[in-house]
Parts: structure tokens; sequence; C-alpha cells
């Protein structure tokens, strides 16, 4: 096959790899180079950096939108084209390019979880369970017949970057079962999307990482560990922000004012909630680096009884 693939972030790197592994990789297509870093200097997106080591073109079009854009992609006569988080637009002429059109790998069971942050979104609402769906693109946002899909567990204590690795390789391994299955002329059969059970993944965004102590601390425990290892958590506490990178919801009654310092411990830092209490486990103060609430306290001798 001549497989075209698309992606552009970290979470896209195991697949590409999984799709080259027969050298049947003609290009791939990532978004343009980006100021990254102190410097700003332009940066490399982690698949064209897969993509340059293992010697495979590398095509960076602003859009594909542009009809140059598109008869390019035409000429490399491509049998199937793989888009994981490649972060741009597939029109409809583009969609209709490959013989077998193109296919997507998201992370989440659709309908369920459609959009830009599944997997946060998924930790976050207090799922049990996600996964990954190999999907057939249509021009809807995620709303695709799906392929196959591959369901996993969600740790009580995962982390949204812990989350991020697991699907990228569980992605990884969907997507080899159905390359595996169309090599063997076996078309994968669609199952069109349920139309009950559809919610979106917004984008996250920087301002909802503020936590709000008014509301119950089983919810802002699932946050910090969505928003870990990006955007990451953050409040007031003790008359200084602090992001927060780790922390556990306690189940205990309190007749404080939400955000209110109930107690600091070598074991964490209570806040009072609308319902029940947040520990902070671990913490960082600006300009700082991540340390244990026992670290916080020493610096804050201030709240250290006796």
């Amino acid at each position: 096959m001549r497989i075209v693939f698309a992606g552009t972030p970290e979470f896209a790197v195991p697949s590409l790899r999984v799709a080259a592994q027969r050298g049947e990789v003609v290009a791939v297509y990532t978004q343009p180079d980006r100021p990254a870093g102190r410097g700003r200097g332009l940066q490399a997106s982690p698949v064209k950096l897969e993509a340059v080591a293992r010697g495979i073109p590398v095509y960076q079009p602003e859009s594909l939108r542009d009809p140059a854009a598109q008869e390019q992609l035409r000429a490399l006569r491509p049998d199937l084209m793989v888009v994981v988080a490649y972060g741009l637009i597939l029109p409809k002429a583009v969609l209709a390019i490959p013989t077998h059109g193109c296919w997507n790998v998201h992370a989440s069971l659709l309908p369920r979880w459609r959009g830009a942050a599944p997997i946060q979104r998924a930790i976050q609402a207090g799922d049990a369970e996600t996964g990954v769906c190999l999907m057939q693109m249509e021009t809807g946002l995620d709303t695709g017949p799906v392929l196959l899909e591959q369901r996993t567990a969600i740790g009580e204590a995962e982390t949204g970057g812990q989350l991020h690795d697991r699907l990228a390789e569980l992605g990884a391994q969907v997507l080899g079962d159905g390359l595996g299955l169309l090599r063997a002329g076996i078309r994968p059969v669609p199952r069109p999307q349920p139309a009950e059970g559809v919610t979106y993944a917004h984008k996250l965004d920087k301002a909802e990482a503020r936590l709000d102590w008014s509301r119950p601390a089983a919810e802002l425990a699932r946050t910090v560990r969505a928003f870990n290892p990006w955007p990451v958590a953050e409040a007031q506490v003790a008359g200084e922000r602090l992001r927060i990178h780790g922390a556990v919801a306690l189940d205990q009654a309190h007749g404080a004012a939400p955000g209110t310092l109930l107690g600091a411990s070598r074991e964490g830092i209570d806040i009072a909630c609308g319902e029940g209490v947040l520990r902070l486990r671990t913490v960082q103060r600006d300009g700082g680096r991540a340390i244990t609430a026992a670290d916080w306290l020493n610096a804050r001798r201030d709240l250290v009884a006796g």
C-alpha cells in the first residue's frame, strides 16, 4: 500500500511507527514548524522529527484547502491517508483522494468526547473507561463510522499525561490491526456512530486551570489529574499562587468557608471545598519546580504550629 500519514504531536508518533513498519508510508504531512522555547526559534513537530529520522518525505502546508496542496497530495497516489492529531481540517476534496479514504485514530470511545481534548475531558468528567477508535473520516467533526475500537479502564490516580501515553500506544495497536486487515484484502466494517451519547471535548484553555474552591473536592481532584502536565491546575493558597500537580479528595465534613486552609502537614495541605476537602500533595511556587507539600511547608514556617 501507499500510505500518507498526517499528524503533528507526540501522540501521533507511535501510530506513525506502526504505519511505517513495512516501508509503505510514502509521505508525512505535519503542521509547519512553530516558534517554541525561550529563544522562540522554529521547532519541528515530533512527527516531523520521526519522519526525517526514517527518511520519509515531509510536507507542511499551512492549509489543505489550497488547490495546489491538494494536487500535491493527489500526485502521491495514496491508497490510504492515516490522520492522527494532525490539527488541520481535511476538506471533502482531500477525503476523496485516497483509494480507501482517510482513517483517523481518535482517543475516546465515540461518540463520547468528539473534539480536541478527549483524554483530559474523560478524566475531568470522572469516566471509568475510555479507549481509542479507528474511524473512517467524514467532513463532520469526529462523526465518521467506527472501524475498530479498544477499551481501557482509567486508573483512579491516572493523570492526563499518563493516560495520553497509554492511549497513544493503544491507538497504534488499533491502527496496526486495521492496516493488517486491509493488507489481507479485508476492509474493516464501518459501524455508524449512535445518535445518543454525543459529547464534545472542547480544547483546553489555561483560564480553566484556576480552581474554584466552592466546587466539590472530588471534582477538583479530577481537574488536577486531567490538567497534569498541561495546563496544570492553580489556586491561591495561604496568600500565594500555587500550581497544583497532585491532589486527592477527602470525604471530610467541615464548617469552613471554601478556600480556607484547614491544616498543613507532611501528608499534604488541606483546603476546604464546597463539599469535602482537597489535600494538595505536590505543588509549585512561582518560578520554582514541583515540590512535595512537606518541602513547601519548610519554606512556609509561618504555617507550622508551635
